[in-house]
C-alpha cells in the first residue's frame, strides 16, 4: 500500500493549527478498531481461518487496551497478525523534530524534547513518522540484553564531559525509541529472567531504568508478545510477574478444515516457476497437499509439540507445480498440470518442516510416504463417487496392466480412458468443474488419482519401481 503525503504542519504553531489532536495509543488503535468493526472490515484481511475464533478475542483486546500475548505453534500467523496491528495506527503522527524517542510536540518526555519547546515555543520544529515506523520488533535470544531493550550509557556521549547521571549521556533501545508504537518480542519466553525482569517496569510504571539510574520517561508503548505454549505454560521459563502483566493471552491454531487450508495455500503460494508454461492446477490437487498437513496434524508418529506448519502445505504446494514444470521441460510439453507422480517430490519438502517421532531408525522416508498416501486417499473417498469403484475394478481382468509415471504422455491416459470406459465416470466427477476439464493433462492427472485412489483403498493391486508403476487386478 502506497504512503500518502505527510501533513504540511512543520512547527509546533501550525500543528496547534490545523487542530490535531494528541490521544494516548491505547486510545488511537481503539478508535481505528472500532471504526473496522463498525464497517464490517476484517483486521486481518491476508489471516485465514481465525474469524470466528482468535479474531473476536483480538478485538476484544484492542478494545480493553491491552497488551497481549499469542500463544500458537510454529505457522500460525502470530506474526503477520503482530505486525498487521500497525494497519489500526493513524497513518501520519507527528514528533518533535531530532527526537530519538518520538515525542509528543505537546507532551514532550525526553530533555530534548523538552528544551526544544522551552527554547522555540510555537516554532519548534515538527516532522512526521509513518505508521510503518512506528513498530519494533525483536526475537528473544539467550543473548539479548537489557542494553538492547531498554539503553545503556553511550561512553562518547561520557568522553564528551556530560555526567553518567545526565539522560542525554542515554543511547536508547528498541522501546523507548518504539514510544507511541507498538513493540513485538517473539518467542519471549527465550528471553533470560533478568531480561524479563527489566521489561516489568515498561509494562507497568511505564518507565525504565539504565544502569542503575532511574530516567523517568513515561512511555506509551503497547507491548504484543508471541510464544510456543509448550514453552509458556509448562517449562516455567516465563516469570510469573510478567506474565501477569500482560492483559490479554490469545491462543491460535492451525486450519480447522481443509477448505480454509486449501485457501491458505492458494493465497501465499509462489507458483512463477510457471512462467512460460499454460500452468493448470487441479484442485483436487491442491487438496491432496492440504489433506497431507492434516495428516501430519493427526499423525502419531509425528511431534505435535512443535507443530505442523501452514508453510508445509505452502512449501509442499510449491514443489509439486515444480515437479510437474520440470516433467514438462523434460517432454517438451507447453502444458504443465500437477498429478499424482508429482507427489513423489514432497519428502524433500516436507522432512524439513516435521519431526520425526519414532525409535526405530529409518522409518522417516516411510512415514513421510504415508502421509502422502493418507492425503490422496481422503481425497479419493471424499471426490470419487463409491458407485463408479465396482465398474473400474471389475474392467480389470488378470491381463490387463496400466502403467503410470513420469514418462507416459498425457495422450496415453486418455487412449486408456478410450480404451477402459469405465474410468470415463470418476474421471469427468474429477473433473466436473475444473478449467480446461477437456485437456490430456487434466484426464492424466484425474487418471492417475482414481487409480491411486482405488489401490490404497485396496481394490487394486500396484508394483512400483523408480518413478514407474503398474496397476493390476488384486485376483
Amino acid at each position: 500500500m502506497s504512503r500518502s503525503e505527510s501533513p504540511s504542519a512543520n512547527t509546533l504553531g501550525a500543528l496547534k493549527a490545523s487542530g490535531w489532536e494528541s490521544v494516548p495509543l491505547r486510545h488511537e488503535l481503539r478508535r481505528n478498531a472500532i471504526a473496522r468493526i463498525k464497517n464490517d472490515q476484517p483486521l486481518f484481511p491476508e489471516v485465514l481461518g481465525y474469524e470466528n475464533t482468535v479474531t473476536p478475542q483480538l478485538e476484544n483486546a484492542l478494545l480493553a487496551g491491552h497488551d497481549i500475548i499469542f500463544l500458537g505453534e510454529r505457522g500460525q500467523a502470530k506474526t503477520r497478525m503482530i505486525r498487521g496491528l500497525t494497519d489500526l495506527l493513524d497513518e501520519w503522527m507527528p514528533i518533535i523534530a531530532g527526537s530519538e524517542i518520538n515525542d509528543d510536540p505537546y507532551n514532550p518526555i525526553s530533555r530534548h524534547g523538552r528544551e526544544a519547546v522551552a527554547e522555540h515555543g510555537d516554532d519548534t520544529p515538527v516532522t512526521w513518522v509513518h505508521r510503518d515506523d512506528r513498530f519494533g520488533e525483536k526475537l528473544a535470544t539467550p543473548d539479548t540484553s537489557i542494553a538492547d531493550l531498554i539503553g545503556e550509557v553511550d561512553p562518547i556521549k561520557v568522553a564528551e564531559g556530560r555526567y553518567l547521571s545526565d539522560e542525554l549521556t542515554i543511547h536508547y533501545g528498541l522501546v523507548p525509541r518504539t514510544n507511541r508504537g507498538i513493540f513485538a518480542m517473539n518467542e519471549l519466553p527465550d528471553l533470560s529472567e533478568r531480561i524479563q525482569v527489566g521489561l516489568l517496569n515498561v509494562l507497568e510504571e511505564r518507565d525504565v531504568q539504565i544502569r542503575g539510574h532511574k530516567v523517568r520517561l513515561p512511555l506509551d508503548v503497547m507491548l504484543v508478545a508471541s510464544a510456543n505454549p509448550e514453552d509458556y505454560t509448562n517449562r516455567g521459563r516465563l516469570i510469573t510477574p510478567l506474565k501477569d502483566r500482560f492483559g490479554s493471552q490469545i491462543r491460535t491454531h492451525y486450519p480447522l478444515d481443509v477448505d480454509t487450508e486449501v485457501a491458505i495455500i492458494e493465497q501465499e503460494a509462489d507458483v512463477s516457476v510457471s512462467e512460460g508454461f499454460d500452468l493448470t492446477i487441479p484442485s483436487f490437487m491442491t487438496e491432496v497437499v492440504a489433506e497431507v498437513t492434516h495428516a501430519a496434524r493427526r499423525s502419531q508418529t509425528i511431534s505435535q509439540r512443535s507443530g505442523v506448519s501452514v508453510r508445509l502445505s505452502i512449501s509442499n504446494f510449491e514443489i509439486m507445480v515444480a515437479n510437474s514444470v520440470r516433467r514438462a521441460l523434460r517432454s517438451g510439453a507447453g502444458v504443465a498440470v500437477p498429478r499424482i507422480v508429482d507427489l513423489e517430490a514432497l519428502p524433500a519438502s516436507t522432512s524439513g518442516k516435521v519431526e520425526i517421532e519414532t525409535l526405530d531408525e529409518g522409518r522417516d522416508a516411510e512415514i513421510l510416504a504415508g502421509l502422502v498416501k493418507a492425503g490422496i486417499l481422503a481425497v479419493f473417498k471424499d471426490r470419487v463417487p463409491p458407485d463408479t469403484h465396482r465398474a473400474v475394478v471389475d474392467a480389470f481382468d488378470e491381463e490387463l496392466v496400466v502403467d503410470t509415471g513420469e514418462d507416459v504422455t498425457d495422450e496415453a491416459y486418455v487412449a486408456l480412458v478410450n480404451r477402459i470406459g469405465a474410468l470415463k465416470a470418476p474421471v469427468d466427477a474429477l473433473l466436473d468443474g475444473e478449467p480446461d476439464a477437456g485437456s490430456p493433462a487434466m484426464i492424466a492427472s484425474a487418471c492417475e488419482l482414481v487409480l491411486e485412489g482405488l489401490h490404497l483403498a485396496k481394490r487394486l493391486n500396484k508394483d512400483a519401481v523408480g518413478n514407474r508403476a503398474q496397476f493390476r487386478a488384486r485376483n
